[in-house]
């Protein structure tokens, strides 16, 4: 995957015609535009509760003035979300079509996807050998942690997490790449010549110094000095906060220029993952809404930053990075998408004083998600 701003263009296209595959019908309230957006595979393991949050759904700033109404043959709905927790009989694909209505039902817009049930008994004992690249979100571990809890469940295969980061909190066998405030562009490029044992001043785990005495993005080197030759075979990256917290949230045309710098250096490093693990499948995680309270954006920005604002630069850039991957998968290359922004409740998922941070039960719903399209896309699935 190399740069390039034709790409671009065409994610912009993707979205317009591809993104849940939105039908709108007529204006929203006044002020308002619903871009009700939903990824084309929603993967639910058997067992285990999914859901799809409607604040995580549409742009709007109070979701109780609208109707959500889910058609499909799995799943119930409730005041705030839909919701399945599928049982062994409902494996397969099943299509889910989403209708907004205004209060006194009449029809705003229509989108559609299919939820695909997994068996919560793989099939395939091969190994899960899993790196799981991102931010402050990982760097907490706990998502993690829940990945490893879920797949250590019996009737799975062995797994390994590949790693240099085991903070304390790490549950056995938890190792990951995750560090707090980075982006794209630092995984993909930055080198500390004068590293000071901390992750604020350190190397990307990728980048190394050529014999050139150049920084050079190296992941090959990676996988052969710090996971002892072991080459994942899932990928799990989640990243992006970072990368466009700071946007102009009022326009639009700010946030995809932000957006496409982001994607220029996710092709850079996405190429290299590729090239060091050839039979690797890269999953996208799509940015996390924050906390719906006003009040937790104010406890942490002041007045620079608020819930609103946030919510237009992630509801956006949801839609550009599904259009990344979709364009990716045209082009025959390893990406899905794994939807960690439905599964999310942005009340009771998040502290009161918090506005990106889940709390231990949010993390946990990071985590099933996660481990629902790692179990969808691993090897013999």
């Amino acid at each position: 995957m190399k740069p390039s701003r034709c790409r671009s263009l065409l994610l912009l296209l993707l979205i317009t015609f591809v993104v849940g595959q939105i039908i709108p019908f007529k204006t929203a309230r006044a002020g308002e535009d619903l871009q009700t957006t939903l990824p084309p595979i929603i993967y639910a393991v058997t067992g285990i509760k999914t859901n799809i949050y409607f604040d995580n759904i549409v742009l709007v700033k109070d979701t109780t003035a609208y109707q959500f109404k889910f058609m499909c043959d799995l799943g119930t709905t409730h005041a705030k979300r839909w919701t399945l927790t599928a049982t062994a009989q409902q494996l397969g694909d099943h299509p889910l079509s989403l209708q907004v209505n205004t209060s006194d039902g009449t029809p705003l817009a229509k989108a559609n996807t299919i939820i695909r049930v997994i068996s919560a008994k793989s099939k395939s004992q091969e190994p899960v050998k899993l790196l799981i690249i991102g931010d402050s979100l990982t760097h907490a571990t706990t998502y993690c942690n829940e990945i490893a809890n879920l797949l250590s469940r019996p009737n799975n295969p062995p797994w390994k997490m590949l790693g240099t980061h085991k903070p304390t909190s790490a549950a056995n066998g938890v190792a990951h790449e995750g560090y707090g405030g980075w982006t794209w562009q630092r995984f993909a490029s930055h080198y500390e010549p004068n590293p000071d044992g901390t992750y604020k001043k350190r190397s990307s785990p990728f980048v190394y110094q050529s014999s050139a005495g150049k920084p050079k993005l190296d992941v090959a080197k990676y996988f052969n000095e710090e996971c002892n030759g072991e080459i994942p075979n899932i990928i799990v990256i989640m990243l992006g906060i970072n990368d466009c917290f700071s946007a102009n949230s009022n326009d639009p045309a700010s946030i995809n220029s932000r957006a496409d710098t982001m994607f220029e250096h996710a092709d850079i490093l996405l190429e290299a993952l590729r090239s060091a693990a050839p039979k690797a499948r890269i999953g996208i995680c799509l940015t996390t809404p924050g906390n719906s309270r006003q009040e937790a954006f104010q406890a942490n920005y002041q007045d620079r930053y608020t819930r609103w604002g946030w919510k237009r630069i992630q509801h956006q850039l949801v839609q550009r990075q599904i259009a990344f991957v979709q364009s990716a998968q045209k082009q025959d290359e390893p990406l899905f998408i794994i939807p960690t922004q439905l599964n999310l409740d942005t009340v009771d998922g998040y502290p009161v004083n918090n506005g990106v941070h889940p709390n231990a039960a949010g993390y946990q719903q990071i985590g099933t998600t996660i481990y629902a399209a790692i179990m969808a896309n691993s090897v013999g699935r």
